[in-house]
């Protein structure tokens, strides 16, 4: 999992006048859960958009007036006209919790079911699991060379080294679906094997 460093500011005032006038002055209101206390920060707008504008995962590395703390984003809440980021949650993470994390899924490997004419199709982009944060990869690769044609490939049916999976076991990761070419071939494959 990528790192990232940001430096923060404590938030004296809270409420809406007060979130506004930081945005005014280029800085994002932040909150820090699941440490001893909630600390309540600002950020420079600027320093956070690797972190937002990106699929990739990270940890990042706060510190706020001399103390440091490790974290993942939890959660951003942006302008539904403007884009700019309204506000963030950072969930604070240590080496002995286990974090639940969103895991961006790649598919690998030339499935069976590709081979014989048919389509991949990518039915989840990320998978929710539980585990260490050292143990979280930035994604989760999937192997999907024995794939037949018709066939899904389920949650319930992966498993990864040190990570438990939570989303769904009956949620569908993948499918390889028939194209119209392939139906034209397993039907000209039925014609052929009902004339011998």
């Amino acid at each position: 999992m990528k790192n990232l460093q940001l430096n923060g500011t404590l938030r004296a005032e809270f409420g809406k006048k007060s979130a506004k006038s930081i945005r005014k002055n280029g800085n994002v209101p932040c909150v820090l859960y699941g440490g001893e206390e909630v600390v309540h920060f600002n950020l420079d707008e600027n320093d956070i958009r690797p972190l937002i504008i990106t699929p990739d995962i990270h940890t990042v590395e706060l510190s706020i007036e001399g103390k440091k703390y490790m974290a993942i984003l939890k959660e951003a809440q942006f302008h539904p006209v403007k884009d700019t980021t309204l506000h963030i949650d950072f969930m604070q993470i240590f080496d002995n919790k286990p974090i639940q994390m969103d895991v961006p899924v790649r598919l690998t490997g030339l499935s069976e079911g590709v081979k014989a004419g048919g389509k991949l199709s990518q039915e989840l982009r990320k998978l929710k699991v539980k585990g260490l944060y050292m143990n979280i990869p930035d994604v989760l690769e999937i192997d999907v060379t024995d794939l037949d044609l018709g066939k899904t490939m389920q949650v319930g049916s992966l498993s990864f080294d040190k990570l438990e999976i939570m989303s769904a076991k009956q949620a569908i990761v993948c499918a390889v679906k028939l194209t119209r070419v392939a139906r034209g071939l397993a039907a000209a494959a039925a014609k052929d094997a009902t004339k011998k």
